[in-house]
């Protein structure tokens, strides 16, 4: 059997890595980097990250598209999207620790009031502030998939009171659930430190409002880790000014790169992470990506299939 043929489609990604780590993870790969496809009857895979609309549409033999990211509505939003190819998002065990490490570290940063030490440390003022122990700190998990039960697992052996909210039913140790629309207030209403990690779908967009976040208790804190289009850019200034909340992080925009000119630079009550919570890391991801074409090619169905209609 011929070596596969595969086009990479990530404008916006650095090429050279992944050209590298895809030829190690399966020599003898045939790499076509768009635009210069070669005979397009060849591609039989297509590894893709905001790849312009219309690029795959007109690949006849094309099999499986792979996102680079977790996420997959960047490829969704084409509409020229063949309706019948299978569409696999990225799983990989090294962004899930990435996540982790990116949820966990913001949420300690919270519920050791570091942005008020920060604020003392500008004024020269020496004065211990009051520490919750983690059982009395509520983290609340907007969206339960691979990373946020990841995220809610590590922070519920931490000692935190977790909960998390979902569209369908889940069992974690340690997590308290909430399930569907009708359950959003309740779990918000409960939740010091929201996190959201949800796939952006249209029933999840600009799901992060001013009624929404209105509802958490007033000086609790956000962390947008998920995609930019939950959040209603507009709804979160306000709240942070009038202090219904303390502190928000985002590492993703509706924008990105995040304009120069946008207000969220220079608030003083929001860290803000340039889309890099967690990477995808080219060498082993790439080698996810060989196993599932090997599955693909021997027959054999393929892992973190997307479900197009849920959109994830």
């Amino acid at each position: 059997m011929k070596p596969p043929v595969l086009l990479y489609a990530c404008p916006t990604v650095d090429q050279e890595a992944w050209v590298k780590a895809l030829s190690a993870a399966w020599p003898g790969i045939d790499i076509r980097l768009w635009p210069q496809t070669g005979d397009k009857d060849e591609i039989d895979y297509a590894f893709v990250w905001k790849q312009p609309a219309g690029i795959l549409s007109d690949l006849p033999n094309l099999k499986v598209i792979f996102s680079l990211g977790a996420g997959v509505e960047h490829v969704l939003t084409d509409m020229t999207l063949p309706a019948a190819i299978p569409l696999v998002r990225m799983v990989d065990p090294t962004l899930v620790t990435g996540m982790v490490e990116f949820v966990v570290m913001q949420v300690l940063h919270y519920h050791r009031s570091m942005p008020a030490y920060a604020a003392q440390q500008r004024t020269g003022i020496w004065k211990q502030l009051p520490q919750l122990l983690p059982s009395e700190r509520r983290v609340g998990i907007l969206g339960l998939g691979e990373l946020g039960a990841a995220c809610a697992r590590v922070l519920a052996g931490f000692g935190f009171d977790v909960a998390g909210w979902s569209r369908s039913a889940k069992d974690l140790p340690g997590v308290r659930g909430y399930v569907g629309p009708g359950q959003l207030d309740g779990f918000l209403a409960q939740t010091d430190i929201l996190v959201c990690l949800l796939p952006l779908t249209a029933q999840t967009r600009g799901i992060l409002n001013r009624r929404t976040l209105s509802m958490l208790p007033r000086g609790s804190y956000l962390i947008n880790a998920a995609r930019g289009g939950h959040l209603v850019e507009d709804d979160l200034i306000p709240l942070l000014d009038e202090g219904h909340l303390s502190a928000a992080t985002l590492d993703v925009f509706a924008v990105e790169p995040l304009p120069t000119a946008h207000p969220f630079w220079t608030h003083p009550k929001i860290t803000l992470v340039p889309h890099a919570a967690a990477l995808t890391h080219p060498g082993t991801a790439s080698r996810i990506v060989a196993a599932n074409i090997d599955r693909h090619r021997r027959g054999e169905a393929l892992h973190n299939l997307v479900d197009r209609a849920r959109g994830y």
